[in-house]
């Protein structure tokens, strides 16, 4: 291993639309969302680490998820987890990790990652990453994994690159945000638009000088608030001034301004388990496309439906099609899965109902 590599993990969020199992006090990445026997989150660090040294793995998370993590993630200590003591977009806590590598070694690669993505040929990956580190170790460059687009998808941003440019890291030409259909058809027509993962590589370095550039405000903040409050088990990495910064992402921020963005095409399937209906698609393996997790099903007459229950236990579905279906300990969903983005606003509903015990 390379002891000038790092990751860093973005696990967060709260995953509000994998409700009713993603919750504020134990949100998705947590959760063993594919009866895997590992969480989200452990699936990730598992493949970070077999190329990261465990000790150069940092978790950025909210106050609330440090035990979490410690407790799902044994091989690391608390002074790896960046905590955000508020929320503030993926820009401040990406600049709080680079400034904590950069004191610890100047010469760091890092790449940063999500929690909550799926990603099965894991030997593609590393082979990408390796790519993108050796390039990043010898170049002033931010990187990003492309993903090619299978289909016109309008629930991703997409990533533009030079026609021209027949490298291996291709320039990036411009973000741009998710579009309509009529649109996102035209992104694939033309053949070199990717979609954006928002897996991001960079030395640190690198990294650093294109926020003191380009958010000096933020840099300044950070870079004179940098301290380590407290690095024992009950408390993880803290800065006293990240409160008061700019609630913006690391692609406004940097990525969309940056003149020296490059993007490296995935060679490795990828889905971003942002809902129940991706969870549903990446798992579907029955003709009847039913996708289930955890349950023993016994099913007539449906078809098209994703059924999650938090223990293995019987289920019995006759005359559904293309619902969801979650058991938990507390709460029963039957949702149909065309409506599954209106499962925030169904959150809200809940907890104006009924209060934060179920959400």
């Amino acid at each position: 291993m390379n002891t000038n590599y790092y990751a860093v993990i973005m696990a967060g969020g709260i995953g509000s639309r994998f409700w009713p199992v993603s919750t504020s006090e134990f949100p998705k990445q947590f959760h063993d969302m594919l009866g895997t026997g590992k969480t989200l989150l452990q699936q990730t660090f598992s493949r970070l680490t077999h190329d990261i040294p465990s000790g150069n793995v940092q978790i950025l998370t909210n106050e609330r998820y440090l035990d979490l993590c410690l407790e799902q993630l044994p091989d690391i200590d608390a002074s790896q987890v960046v905590l955000e003591p508020a929320m503030r977009n993926t820009a401040p806590c990406i600049l709080l990790s680079a400034l904590k590598i950069h004191k610890e070694n100047p010469d760091g690669v890092m790449i940063v990652a999500p929690s909550d993505h799926w990603i099965e040929d894991e030997d593609a990956f590393r082979k990408d990453v390796k790519t993108c580190f050796e390039a990043c170790a010898s170049n002033d460059i931010l990187v990003t994994l492309g993903i090619h687009p299978t289909f016109p998808n309008t629930g991703y941003g997409y990533i533009e690159s030079d026609k021209e440019d027949d490298s291996t890291l291709k320039k990036v030409l411009q973000f741009r945000e998710k579009p309509d259909y009529e649109t996102a058809k035209q992104f694939i027509a033309e053949g070199n638009f990717f979609w954006n993962a928002g897996i991001f590589m960079w030395s640190v370095k690198s990294i650093v000088a294109a926020f003191k550039e380009l958010m000096p405000e933020m840099y300044a903040a950070l870079n004179e608030g940098y301290t380590v409050l407290n690095t024992t088990e009950e408390k993880g990495f803290v800065d006293k001034n990240y409160p008061n910064v700019e609630n913006i992402s690391i692609d406004f921020a940097i990525m969309e301004k940056a003149n020296n963005v490059l993007v490296k095409k995935a060679t490795f399937d990828w889905n971003d388990l942002g809902t129940w209906g991706a969870l549903h698609d990446k798992i579907t393996e029955t003709a009847n496309e039913n996708a289930v997790v955890r349950a023993t099903p016994h099913l007539k007459n449906a078809a098209g439906n994703m059924i999650y229950t938090a223990t293995d236990k019987l289920v019995v579905v006759d005359g559904l099609n293309d619902y969801i279906v979650v058991d938990k300990e507390n709460v029963l969903m039957i949702f149909p899965k065309e409506k599954e983005q209106d499962i925030k606003q169904l959150l809200n509903e809940v907890k104006e109902n009924f209060g934060e015990e179920y959400t």
